[in-house]
């Protein structure tokens, strides 16, 4: 299926690649019902939908709720194979069908789609509670900029709204525009004490339904109910990873190699999950900010003769391994399985699992992108059929 808002194109493919339907349909009611009638003629079928995570959402949780089986195909999975089938990369709706059918018939170990509530309401409240924030910065800039124009030198940068009402209080403009930029002000300041009280609402939830998941990614310095949440949201299985350099890879900490004759160094990655990439990085700049062990191993590599953002990205990376071996544990806690375990007696132990040991070396904090995976961690599918 090539998903869009009003409107899905699917293609019946069997499983040796001979095409033996389709059609487009409309994601209204009447349309998804005859979508489900047209491909219940095949008793035993698998759906591929391109972008599960995005604007295919919406009709995967409708195919689920059916009891339909169904595989989330990356789209650049489908890009390269539109582009080997085609030999271009024209699109069209029906040409994205195709190029996805072909990825659910080749492909193993897609993963499957699953209606997890718990994790679906944890997004919806995260989701609310970054355009809480968002709306937070925007009006505050606002206010700063009418301050500037009230107050000579205008406020200090964290303002909060009591003492930008104090402040106000001492405003007394005599001009028709300045009585204007105090009242426009005054509105900005009382929205500011709404969103702060939702905000604070929206934490306290968050924070119910985190401790709902057993997880104990809020014993880490650095990350609040929103990091949290936001790490459950976005990750889902850990297990999925093979190590923790692929993970690192995923969420953009590991570096890019970008060494050239004799002189060897890597850059910063500018791909992979940004939203992860930012925990991650207000992790490390909380860190910082107080006495940490994260902060220790930041000035040991500046010592070591790396530049600040070099020695940013290591503490970075070291935290996504963290934060990694953290998931792992609450994911061999939650299912109490048996596993193979390393010195410190956890899955995937090993001296370099820590972000802030006493004695870091050459780790993982200086190795490039991983290479390909040795471990399926979970079973692959089957091919569609």
């Amino acid at each position: 299926m090539d998903p869009h808002k009003r409107s899905a194109t699917i293609e019946v493919m069997t499983g040796d690649e001979v095409i033996i339907g389709g059609g487009r349909f409309g994601t209204d009611r009447d349309g998804y019902a005859a979508m489900v009638r047209y491909a219940r003629r095949w008793a035993d079928r698998v759906w591929a939908i391109e972008g599960c995570a995005g604007i295919g959402k919406h009709i995967a949780i409708r195919l689920l709720a059916d009891g339909e089986e169904v595989v989330d195909v990356p789209p650049k999975l489908s890009a390269r194979a539109r582009v080997f089938a085609t030999g271009q990369g024209r699109k069209t709706d029906a040409t994205d069908a195709h190029s996805v059918a072909l990825v659910g018939t080749r492909m193993t170990g897609l993963s499957p789609v699953v209606n997890d509530e718990q994790l679906a309401v944890l997004r919806i409240l995260v989701d609310r509670r970054r355009s809480l924030g968002e709306e937070h910065t925007r009006k505050t800039s606002q206010l700063h900029h009418l301050l500037l124009e009230l107050i000579p030198g205008g406020a200090k940068r964290d303002l909060s709204a009591a003492q930008a009402k104090a402040l106000l209080s001492k405003v007394r403009p005599r001009d028709a525009v300045g009585k204007t930029r105090r009242r426009v002000a005054a509105e900005l300041v009382a929205d500011l004490e709404r969103i702060y009280a939702r905000k604070k609402a929206a934490n306290k939830e968050l924070t119910e339904h985190l401790a709902a998941t057993g997880t104990s990614l809020l014993n880490l310095h650095g990350i609040g109910p929103t990091g949290a949440a936001r790490l459950l949201v976005e990750v889902g299985d850990i297990t999925r990873f093979p190590n923790k350099a692929h993970f690192a890879s995923w969420n953009g900490t590991a570096p890019i190699d970008a060494s050239s004759g004799d002189q060897a160094r890597h850059r910063l990655s500018r791909a992979g999950n940004r939203q992860i990439n930012r925990v991650l990085h207000t992790m490390a700049r909380v860190q910082l900010r107080n006495p940490t062990p994260g902060r220790d191993y930041y000035e040991r590599k500046k010592a070591d003769g790396k530049a600040p953002m070099e020695a940013m990205r290591c503490v970075k990376r070291r935290l996504s391994d963290i934060v990694f071996q953290t998931m792992l544990n609450d994911a061999i806690t939650g299912t109490g399985s048996t596993a193979r375990t390393g010195p410190g007696g956890q899955q995937g132990h090993d001296s370099d699992s820590s972000a802030t040991g006493s004695h870091p070396h050459a780790g993982s904090s200086d190795k490039s992108l991983p290479g390909p995976a040795e471990q399926q961690p979970t079973p692959p599918l089957p091919a569609a059929s």
